[in-house]
């Protein structure tokens, strides 16, 4: 069968379809710079889809730092070859015309049913290369890890602010960390500002032009991000593997084994590359994102509105296993599925996971085990100066350059001990609280409650304490790396979801201050009139009780 290279337009020739299209590997570019291959065909709706409804990250090796190597004869190689060897021609394409048939089915959808994403119309209507490849760059690296509903309000806000490479790299950390202060994953902003620096100092302005010089150039960009741009921006014929087409091939192809692994993460960017048609690459990317985005879904996919499902090995192998069922016949090896020569499949479900009637073709891709997030505690303090100059204001310091949440403002916290007792954690907390604002006598720390907050990581509990300086001197001199805010000030701030989940607990606790709390509606209520004493005992039965601790905010992070 005749197949597409790399390059898109090179073709080889296979003798047998049970081979495997293997990419192959480009050596070390000797430029920077290579002026891309117009893109021909349509370039509607230009890229790309967002993160599962589940709201699963990127693909880890879609959104990997790591660059591309020279080619070698090593284990890599090796591996490859066995691959190649022992892999069944059930989870491969047959031959020109299947690839053919699944390019022609996805983009014919994709041209109807795609969704109207303003990364896609900016995209569309622009031909400066550099500012397209940048538009890509900026949807692609907000859309890691985050849903496309949270991402389109942050993205509008952020290429009317920078909309050009030169604007953001003008830009301060301070002024990125404030817009992208929610969306989460606080790196991927700075590294959109370092990667905007860098190519407006070092490369004149100009976006590397293919898949394997923006990964080679780009921080924080890895081989998806990579192939993105390029095929999109610049009209390479480059594949791409994030969460979502990872579920569309493995169901595609019923690939059962762990996406996870090195073998079959080889097999999905080989199928990819097979598979991306070289007159309409970053439209094909596209469609087959949106397509495990909005049919293939990860919990109840929509197969009867799915364009590829005559191709579907997974929906072959539903209708047999319900006509096994119907007929009360066993279960049987088939031509329709996989037989490999010798040995267990290395892309198939392993034998101590039988197939699931009730999940249907939810049973591809094998769900891969994770890691739980590390437990860590952290004692925080609100401390507000109510009587300060120009209204009342709250106490927030900036975190290290480096680690989690670098660069952004908190309130003064200290790591402490799960099992440390309040006492302990208070003597902690008073002097991280001095060693910013000075002696701070007959300081009463209250302890209000505690939130939890789940990094990608960690898994974060603040025990939240709140001191109002009532009978102090104002604050006024502070060191560098801490500054005094107003409320208002404070909610447009460069601070992470978790500090405001911290504020609003603060907030709920002071009177007057959350006209939306059950505490305030019940003393309005009181205030309002009083009741008979039935009435009051009515009233005190329907009444919400509130407790004196503040509740525990067990939510995970965006």
């Amino acid at each position: 069968m005749e197949v597409y290279t790399n390059a898109g337009s090179t073709k080889a020739t296979c003798r047998s379809s049970a081979l495997l299209v293997i990419p192959q590997y480009h050596s070390q570019l000797r430029l920077i710079m290579k002026k891309p291959r117009a893109a021909v065909g349509n370039r509607s709706g230009r890229r790309k889809q967002a993160s599962s409804q589940e709201g699963k990250e990127k693909c880890a090796f879609g959104s990997s730092q790591a660059k591309p190597s020279a080619p070698s004869a090593g284990p890599a190689r090796q591996q490859k070859a066995l691959l190649q060897a022992s892999v069944s021609p059930y989870h491969l394409f047959r031959d020109v015309a299947e690839v053919t048939a699944f390019q022609e089915s996805l983009l014919g959808w994709y041209d109807q049913k795609k969704r109207d994403l303003p990364w896609r119309r900016l995209v569309e209507g622009e031909v400066d290369l550099d500012r397209r490849a940048y538009a890509v760059w900026v949807s692609e690296v907000m859309l890691q890890q985050t849903q496309v509903a949270t991402v389109i309000n942050y993205y509008t806000r952020w290429m009317q602010k920078w909309p050009t490479l030169q604007d953001l790299a003008s830009a301060s950390l301070e002024e990125v960390n404030q817009l992208w202060a929610g969306l989460g994953y606080y790196s991927r902003g700075r590294w959109l500002q370092e990667g905007a620096r860098k190519v407006v100092e070092e490369l004149g302005g100009h976006m590397p032009r293919t898949a394997e010089t923006l990964q080679q150039f780009l921080p924080g960009v890895g081989r998806y991000t990579a192939g993105a741009i390029a095929s999109i921006a610049f009209g390479q014929a480059a594949g791409v593997v994030d969460g979502n087409v990872i579920r569309v091939l493995c169901r595609v192809r019923a690939i059962g084994a762990d996406p996870g692994s090195t073998l079959v993460s080889q097999h999905l960017w080989s199928l990819a590359q097979q598979l991306v048609d070289p007159a309409r690459p970053g439209d094909f990317n596209q469609a087959a994102m949106e397509l495990g985005a909005i049919v293939c879904t990860p919990q109840r996919p929509l197969c009867s509105h799915c364009p590829v499902q005559s191709l579907c090995r997974a929906r072959q192998r539903v209708e047999r296993e319900q006509l096994s069922a119907s007929q009360s016949l066993p279960g049987s090896c088939d031509v329709e599925e996989c037989a490999p020569n010798s040995g267990q499949c290395p892309l198939c479900v392993p034998p101590t996971e039988p197939w699931d009637q009730t999940l249907g073709v939810t049973n591809f891709p094998r769900k891969a085990s994770r890691k739980p997030p590390r437990e860590e505690c952290s004692a925080i303090c609100v401390l507000e100066q109510p009587k300060a100059l120009g209204g009342a204001r709250i106490l927030l310091v900036q975190r290290p350059n480096s680690g989690l949440l670098a660069g952004l403002w908190e309130f003064p916290s200290v790591s402490v001990n799960a099992e440390a007792s309040g006492q302990h954690q208070r003597e902690a907390l008073q002097q991280e609280l001095q060693s910013w604002v000075g002696p701070l006598p007959d300081m009463r720390l209250h302890h209000l409650g505690q939130v939890v907050h789940t990094f990608s990581h960690i898994k974060m509990t603040y025990q939240v304490y709140g001191q109002v300086l009532e009978e102090h001197t104002p604050v006024t001199i502070v060191p560098p790396g801490a500054r005094w805010l107003t409320r208002e000030d404070f909610h447009t701030a460069a601070v992470s979801t978790a500090m405001k989940k911290v504020f609003r607990m603060y907030e709920g606790q002071q009177p007057g201050t959350c006209k939306g709390s059950k505490r305030s509606q019940v003393a309005t209520l009181s205030k309002r009139k009083k009741s008979s004493p039935g009435q009051q005992v009515l009233e005190s039965f329907f009444r919400p009780h509130v407790p004196t601790d503040a509740p525990s905010l067990n939510t995970a992070a965006q």
